[in-house]
């Protein structure tokens, strides 16, 4: 709150460190219990600033506010190697390389970044799978060029040799791993950033609304919901490595979380008799809803303005 100012007044935005080592421990454990501490821990600031949500940065992954267990787990699974570690507290991959190449995994890291409290930031690079180069010394590893086509120096520079090299080899060279491919390509990653991104925008619950993490009884699922305006939106997250089947209530009064309309696909949620909804969620899925259907919505939209100009 010092860096914000007590009336935000100083600082409008700032990383939101806490989430998100949190964060990484969550994906690595498959408990988003600490997550959610995390965030009622965050969650007071002034009305005119805001978190800045990120996976990478251009430094390393700084664990320093996990336990001593909390950090071996995330070590563990995302840095096992002393190579891939930096100053016993950080890890210095890319994010692509860091979850594995592993494109549920990926997809669910920015699904994640994209409906938690604050404004998601992205690493250039990150929205291709951009890798990284663990024989060039601590964080430079990670602040490879850009790598826009299969030209020379993956088009990034017509200098002879790029300040620093570009990465030419393995499965994130730039002739496999680049911008022009990924244009090309409707189902690439770039192609999903832009269309999450567009979606992102299309719900600003996120960014003003109030949350609430829902209870799901299983660690490894996070429910939040936000509520904004009359609005309501909602959003589900299976951070394990195997399928789950939850149930839970929407949390909101009378008929009100009823029916889940998806934003991403036709798989909507209806409840059951007692407000219950039941998911089957894939490893590593995720799930964007609005609450209420538009019946519902003018329905609600008719009572408010009956309570605010009484007959």
């Amino acid at each position: 709150m010092e860096y914000f100012g007590d009336d935000g007044d100083r600082m409008h935005m700032m990383f939101n460190f806490h989430v998100n080592q949190h964060l990484f421990y969550a994906m690595a454990a498959a408990d988003c219990r600490p997550l959610a501490k995390a965030l009622n821990a965050t969650k007071p600031r002034p009305a005119s600033a805001q978190w800045g949500l990120f996976l990478r940065n251009h430094d390393e992954l700084d664990l320093g506010r996990l336990t001593k267990a909390q950090r071996a787990v995330v070590f563990e699974k995302f840095g096992p190697d002393k190579n891939m570690q930096l100053y016993d507290r950080g890890i210095r991959r890319r994010l692509a390389p860091l979850l594995g190449g592993d494109r549920r995994r990926i997809e669910l890291a920015y699904s994640l970044i994209c409906t938690l409290p604050g404004t998601p930031v992205i690493r250039y690079g990150d929205e291709i799978g951009m890798g990284d180069d663990l024989d060039l010394p601590e964080r430079n590893c990670a602040r490879t060029p850009m790598q826009w086509s299969t030209e020379r120096h993956a088009g990034f520079t017509k200098s002879d040799k790029p300040c620093s090299p570009v990465i030419d080899k393995g499965p994130y060279g730039f002739e496999h791993v680049n911008v022009a491919k990924q244009r090309r390509d409707p189902d690439s990653m770039l192609n999903w950033t832009e269309r999450i991104i567009r979606m992102r925008k299309e719900v600003p619950e996120i960014g003003w609304g109030d949350v609430t993490v829902l209870a799901t009884r299983d660690p490894a699922v996070l429910a939040i919901r936000y509520d904004w305006r009359n609005n309501s939106a909602l959003f589900v997250h299976n951070l394990g490595d195997r399928p789950r089947e939850i149930a839970f209530s929407a949390g909101l009064p009378g008929e009100a979380g009823n029916l889940l309309i998806n934003l991403l696909s036709e798989s909507h949620s209806r409840a059951d008799q007692r407000g219950r909804h039941t998911l089957l969620m894939e490893a590593y899925g995720y799930r964007w809803y609005r609450v209420g259907g538009l019946d519902y919505l003018l329905k609600r939209s008719d009572i408010d303005t009956k309570s605010a100009h009484p007959a």
